[in-house]
């Protein structure tokens, strides 16, 4: 309210939010705890589509407002995890670089790095609900059970830790939708 910006809450945010995403609108997504370590892992994170290649770009210049060569990783459905990478190794945290199968690369550019490779992050509905039911209903308007996931914050800044830190990178970046709780908030 004192950010004087429109905000609702919807009947079902998982699924207004994954159409969001789906229609190529790029979400802050600020949910329970902060994650502690290197990497955003659900709760404090910028969440947009693997499918289009202009992606990496658009997020890089107009969001995180750096280089562009620069890449972004996966957060997938465990349930999807073997359909994406080509490993035995269970990626959680985003630490280390994997093969993508060879077939699904193209379907998904904007998260796969020139090596051809991806950080991944496997999502279980057991270690975050909230995050993994969002995927999921990206997966139902999009076929696939992946999504990028970059930390909610702006080059040279540390991630979002309140609700005025989330609302202040939201309202300097071309980001499209905020999402705090249940509550849905746009410029």
């Amino acid at each position: 309210k004192e950010s004087k910006l429109p905000f609702y809450k919807p009947k079902n945010i998982f699924k207004e939010v994954a159409k969001l995403i789906y229609k190529k609108k790029i979400i802050c997504w600020f949910q329970g705890k902060m994650e502690f370590g290197a990497r955003a892992l659900g709760n404090r994170s910028i969440i947009a589509s693997t499918l289009y290649k202009d992606m990496k770009k658009k997020l890089n210049l107009e969001v995180k407002h750096r280089e562009n060569w620069r890449p972004f990783c996966p957060s997938i459905l465990q349930e999807d995890y073997e359909k994406y990478i080509d490993s035995d190794f269970k990626s959680r945290f985003m630490t280390v670089a994997l093969p993508i199968k060879k077939n699904i690369a193209k379907k998904i550019p904007s998260c796969v790095h020139v090596d051809g490779t991806v950080r991944a992050q496997i999502v279980d509905k057991k270690n975050n609900y909230k995050y993994w039911k969002l995927i999921k209903e990206f997966k139902k308007f999009s076929g696939h059970g992946i999504v990028i996931n970059t930390s909610f914050n702006i080059q040279g800044e540390p991630i979002v830790c309140s609700p005025r830190d989330a609302l202040r990178t939201f309202g300097g970046t071309g980001l499209d939708a905020l999402v705090i709780g249940n509550y849905i908030v746009k410029k």
